[in-house]
C-alpha cells in the first residue's frame, strides 16, 4: 500500500466582514478545442466570504467575445436577483450591486440599449440585464483581468495564479498523508 494525499478544504467565513455583495462574471471563448464551446463561471461574495459560485459548459459556440461575456453576466445578473431577495428578508436593502466583468463589450451592451447590427445575434433572454442596470438593481463594472475572481472557474492555471484565486475567494486547503 502507498501513501495517498489528502487535502483538506475550507471557506472562511469571518464575522466582522462588511455586509455588501459582489458578483464576478467571465468566460473562456471557444475554449474548449473540440466544438468552440465556452466555458462560462461566476461567484458572489457577501463582504468577503464566498457564498455562490457556478462553472458550465454554454450550450451553444458563441460567435463573439461579447456574447460570450454577456451570457455568463446574464446568469450572474440573475442570481444576484435572488441574493437581493433573500437579503431583503433578512431586512438587509442592497442597492446597485457590482456585477464586475474584464469585457468591455459586454459592459458597453447594457448602457446602450440601440440594438446594432454586429450584436443582433445575442439572444434576447439576456438583455434583460439591460433592465435590472437601468432599475439599479446591478451594475455593471469593468475589472481587471488578473483580479477577476470567477476566472478560476474557466480556465486551467498556472499554480501561481490559482493560490492567488483560492486566496481571494477565501479558500484554504491543506495537504496530509494517509
Amino acid at each position: 500500500m502507498g501513501l495517498s494525499i489528502l487535502y483538506l478544504v475550507s471557506i472562511r467565513y469571518p464575522s466582522h466582514s462588511p455586509i455588501h455583495l459582489i458578483g464576478y462574471s467571465d468566460s473562456d471563448f471557444a475554449g474548449c478545442k473540440l466544438d468552440r464551446k465556452s466555458t462560462s463561471g461566476t461567484c458572489h461574495l457577501l463582504g468577503s466570504s464566498l457564498i455562490y459560485w457556478h462553472s458550465k459548459k454554454q450550450a451553444c459556440v458563441a460567435l463573439s467575445t461579447a456574447e460570450d461575456e454577456y451570457i455568463p453576466a446574464g446568469s450572474c445578473c440573475a442570481q444576484i436577483l435572488w441574493l437581493k431577495q433573500q437579503l431583503e428578508d433578512f431586512g438587509l436593502k442592497i442597492s446597485k450591486v457590482p456585477l464586475l466583468c474584464d469585457n468591455t463589450s459586454a459592459i458597453n451592451l447594457t448602457k446602450n440599449q440601440i440594438q446594432h447590427s454586429g450584436t443582433k445575434h445575442i439572444e434576447i433572454r439576456h438583455r434583460f440585464i439591460s433592465d435590472h442596470v437601468n432599475n439599479g438593481d446591478c451594475e455593471m463594472k469593468f475589472i481587471e483581468s488578473r483580479l477577476q475572481l470567477a476566472y478560476i472557474f474557466t480556465k486551467p492555471l498556472p499554480k501561481d495564479r490559482f493560490f492567488f484565486l483560492i486566496n481571494e475567494l477565501g479558500i484554504f486547503y491543506s495537504q496530509t498523508l494517509s
